[in-house]
Order: C-alpha cells, then structure tokens, then sequence
C-alpha cells in the first residue's frame, strides 16, 4: 500500500484494527458473544465521534441506521452493550494500544510528513507533561493515587504523555502516554518524576534513531534528569527558575554583568520589545559534580513593563543564529497543554469524563483509546485534504464539526468514512458510492 493511503482513514482505521485483532482472549470461546475487536473498535468509534458517553453513544446505536454506519464505517460486526464492553475491555493489556503510537508515526515518516516538525538540525522536539484526567471520592482502584485530606481521601488517575510539536504547527503527534500510577507490592505512591524517567526510555526504545530534543517545565531541570536524558542521547530544553536554581542565576547574572554571553533586542510592529540573551558552559547547581549546561532567558517588554519573562538550560551551545528558534522551542512547550489536554477535556473529546472505571485497566484504556481518536484527527488534518476541506471550510469550531457529523449518520446511512465528508462538503450531490 502507497505510503499516503496508510494516512487516510481507512488505512488509519486499518492499522488499529490489526493491532486490536492481534490482542489475545483469554475468554472461554463458547461464552464469546462479541469480539474482542469488535469491543476495542466500538470504543474507539464512540471516542472518534466524541460522544460525551458510553451511555449516549448505546442511545445513538438503537437506531439500525446508526448501527449500520458504525459497521460500514469501522467494521463492526456486533455492538456489546455498555457493561459488556466495560468488563470485556478492563483485563486487557494496555502495551498493544500504544504500539499503534509508534505505526502512525512511521507512517508519517513514511509519508515525509515528519520532516516539516525538525527543527534545530533536524532535531524533533517532544514536550513532555503531567495531567489529572479522573478524580472522585468514591470510585477507585488498585491503580488509583490517594491524597488524604483529613478524614477525606480523594482517589485520582493521572498520565504523563509526551508529544511531538513544532512551534509553527497547530497539530502535534501524541507518543504513547505513560500512567502515572500505584503498582501492586509498593507503598510508595507513583510520582510524575519517576513517570518521566520511563517515558524517556521507552521513546528511547521506541525510536531508537530519532533525534530528539525534549521539552519540559522546571519540574525536570535537575541534575538526575539531565542525566538521563544525556545517557539517553536526547538533548533538552528545560524550564529554569531562579528559585528552583539559585546559584545558576547567580553565576549567570555576575558573568553577563562581566561581559559574558550575549544579548541581542528587537521591537517587533505592535510595539513590544523582545530581549534575549545567554551564556554557555555554566554549573547547573552548586554541587561539585554538576554537569555544565547553557543557559538563555527571554521577556517581552511593552510600554515600558515585562509581560512575559522565561528562562531555560539546555545543552545546545547557543550563538545569535539559534536563540530566537531555542526560544520558540522552549515556549512550545506550551503546546502540550494547550493543543493537547485542553482540547482533551473541553473541546469535546471529553477526556475528565468517566467513560468507566473499571478494576484493572479500563480508565486507562480508555484514555488511550481516546487519545487515538485524537491522534487520527490530528494525522486527518494535516494529510487529507477533503477532511481539510470540510472542517476548516464548513465549520467555525471543532465541536461544530462532530456534532454535524453525528447528526447525520442519525439519519441518512453511508457506505465509507469518505461518503460521508463529501456529502457534508456538498449536500446536494447526494451520497456518494
């Protein structure tokens, strides 16, 4: 199959399904009512139309013409109904879900989609953060982190997920998240640090050529960490502030008042003023084994006053040529929260809703599930133009979008994902074969 088919939703659609029927069932085959990639695509199907839940979504599917459009579209052959697909779907292993992270970026590769996200000599930037997408003080599992407060104990999920941005790209490829999560046997709680040191090798393992510059708030600005990434052949834009790295603003404030490093100034057309400057080969921390690392700073200046001030290390040795992009690489960082858990959670992907909980694996399945769902939208809007078409021509909003695309296949049956986009772009015409 041609590269660019691998990145229409069919060959997206595809992938995951060779991933789903790869998955082993351990259930006894004369009680199998519903297959298990029947369950798994069901799911991601409800996540890929944002229904706002399993409820919802088994509304929608009383209709036959609905039930046909999930079979003709995603290759349904039956629907289990929503305890069902919960209990079917909690036991099972979340690794063969997040391979299908690394199928869509090879196909990308494949695709010379990649190229357009290097940056810095061909170098790929991963922004990597910590979010909360489940809490409750009542529903918990074994996987759940606990914070107490007094006589309550609030029990929540959380994830650490990396993702692949470009300062100048509004679409960013999710890698394969990691849960930040309590495992059986230890009664020390999971933390987002510890998160952070197995995401590092599985990227690392994952894409063991790619080049990679990660990215990440002050959180991982410490020498263990650094030290990881270095061991791990990653370079690293970090978040430094001057109160988690007190002596490195000492040491960098007294060498830039002696002349050292460099420092340069722009006022662009509203007006603003933007300064940077940096310095090379300077001590992380204060310990005689710190590694030495470059370190810049930026601040926007309007009227008079700093409305934005930022600063970061990194192990790129700086100069005039590069600072204004290290500058742009480090406050992309951003885009991990905003193109990513914001539009998880309120640009109708509905991430903090609880699509079930389970007492294994579901919440975090679901996640990931979702996520995909994501990931195919992503890929959709940056490779297919007919999908370009209709959303950005059509629409004013992403939830507009979904929302006419749900109430349509409420009426009218299609036999491909395509039909239904040209229908949409031009109703008139009719449906397409």
């Amino acid at each position: 199959m041609h590269s660019k088919k691998h990145l229409g939703f069919c060959g997206l659609r595809n992938t995951i399904a060779r991933r789903f029927e790869h998955i082993p069932d351990d259930r006894q085959e004369h009680k199998v009512e519903h297959r298990l990639y029947d369950c798994l695509m069901s799911a991601f199907a409800m996540m890929f139309f944002q229904d706002p839940s399993i409820l919802s979504f088994q509304q929608r599917l009383q209709d036959s013409i609905q039930r046909n459009n999930l079979q003709t579209i995603f290759n349904i052959s039956s629907i289990p109904k929503d305890t069902q697909l919960r209990d079917i779907i909690d036991p099972l292993p979340i690794e063969p879900l997040n391979t299908i992270f690394q199928d869509f970026l090879a196909h990308l590769q494949k695709g010379k989609y990649l190229t357009d996200y290097q940056l810095l000599g061909g170098k790929y930037l991963i922004s990597v953060d910590g979010s909360e997408y489940f809490t409750s003080e009542k529903i918990h599992c074994p996987s759940c982190l606990k914070k107490e407060s007094g006589k309550k104990v609030r029990f929540h999920h959380q994830i650490l997920q990396a993702v692949i941005v470009h300062p100048d790209k509004r679409q960013v490829l999710p890698l394969a998240p990691e849960p930040i999560r309590n495992t059986d046997g230890t009664k020390k709680q999971d933390c987002e640090i510890n998160a952070g040191k197995r995401i590092i090798n599985k990227i690392r393992k994952a894409h063991p050529k790619l080049n990679i510059i990660i990215t990440a708030d002050g959180l991982y600005s410490k020498q263990p960490f650094v030290d990881q990434l270095k061991d791990a052949g990653m370079s690293f834009i970090l978040v430094a502030k001057p109160k988690d790295h007190k002596i490195l603003f000492e040491w960098a404030n007294e060498l830039i008042q002696l002349g050292a490093g460099g420092n340069f100034a722009y006022t662009d057309a509203k007006g603003r003023k933007h300064c940077y400057r940096w310095l090379n080969e300077v001590p992380l921390n204060g310990s005689k084994d710190a590694d030495n690392i470059n370190f810049f700073e930026y601040q926007i200046v309007t009227d008079g006053k700093i409305t934005y001030r930022n600063s970061w290390v990194t192990d790129i040795l700086i100069d005039e040529h590069n600072i204004v992009t290290l500058v742009k690489a480090g406050r992309a960082r951003w885009k991990i929260e905003n193109e990513t858990f914001n539009t998880l959670k309120n640009q109708g992907y509905h991430l903090e809703h609880n699509f079930g909980h389970g007492k294994q694996n579901l919440s975090n399945i679901f996640f990931v599930l979702n996520l995909l769902a994501f990931y195919v939208h992503q890929i959709l809007e940056l490779t297919d133009r007919l999908y370009q078409n209709v959303r950005y021509t059509k629409f004013t909003s992403r939830k507009e979008f979904w929302n006419q695309l749900r109430c349509t296949i409420r009426i009218l049956l299609f036999p491909r994902w395509v039909s239904l986009l040209q229908f949409i772009l031009d109703p008139e015409s009719g449906i397409p074969p």
